[in-house]
């Protein structure tokens, strides 16, 4: 009967582990560091990306500390980004890094794709994103991370490079403290975040979404994704 009863409890344990394990791998967010600790100048690391490094089916961005990059991972492929000379993008794809700023989840699996309205700005963006979560079974009252595959019309983008020191922070000076640009048609991946309730922490205050990108370019680019505009793009949300 003890050995019975061992046995019961081990199965158990085993099933809640896998439950866990389950739950962890369905896109479940995370976070490390708030948007409002950067813009009043506390740029120190609170995550780093080595810690993450064996975690099956990775999805992140954040911002290195002191605000030196731009951190971007695929399926636990890394895509760290930094500025560099004449506006230009040099990409790391090692997990040796501390990132001031880190929103992330695994997700195993992601549904078939969801075709997207035309869209110009945000809220466009959000509405559509919102309506396909709650129809695949999401619980849109909680965060949760999604993709964008495709050439959208228009993508501008930056890299933060901070000055040492500056401590005078604004959206604005973030954008333009380092490389930036903006390029239509390209081919992109996009890792985003969705969440009402995270304003200032890691959205920001005008948008429910974070977003960052990667591009298949000759000299591909990765970084923080400041406005976007499309038509027949695909969406993929975490498949429950």
């Amino acid at each position: 009967m003890k050995k019975f009863k061992f046995l019961l409890l081990l199965v158990l344990a085993t099933s809640l582990t896998n439950c866990n394990d389950d739950n962890e791998l369905n896109g479940k967010v995370q976070h490390r560091g708030a948007l409002m600790n950067l813009m009043s100048g506390n740029l120190e690391a609170t995550a780093s990306l080595d810690s993450l490094q064996t975690l099956p089916h990775l999805y992140a961005l954040g911002a290195l500390e002191n605000l030196k990059g731009e951190v971007q991972i695929f399926d636990s492929n890394s895509y760290v980004s930094k500025a560099g000379a004449a506006n230009s993008v040099a990409i790391e794809a090692d997990y040796d890094h501390n990132a001031s700023l880190l929103v992330y989840a695994q997700v195993a699996e992601w549904t078939e794709p969801i075709l997207l309205d035309e869209f110009t700005v945000n809220s466009q963006l959000e509405k559509q994103i919102k309506t396909a979560a709650f129809a695949n079974g999401i619980d849109v009252e909680k965060p949760f991370p999604f993709l964008i595959k495709g050439k959208p019309s228009l993508l501008s983008w930056h890299v933060i490079n901070w000055k040492d020191g500056d401590m005078v922070h604004s959206h604005k000076k973030h954008k333009e403290s380092g490389s930036h640009g903006t390029f239509e048609n390209e081919e992109v991946e996009i890792i985003g975040f969705y969440s009402e309730k995270h304003k200032a922490i890691f959205t920001h205050h005008t948008t429910f979404l974070h977003m960052h990108f990667k591009t298949e370019m000759e000299h591909p680019i990765a970084g923080h994704v400041d406005e976007l505009k499309g038509k027949e793009l695909n969406l993929y949300l975490p498949s429950i």
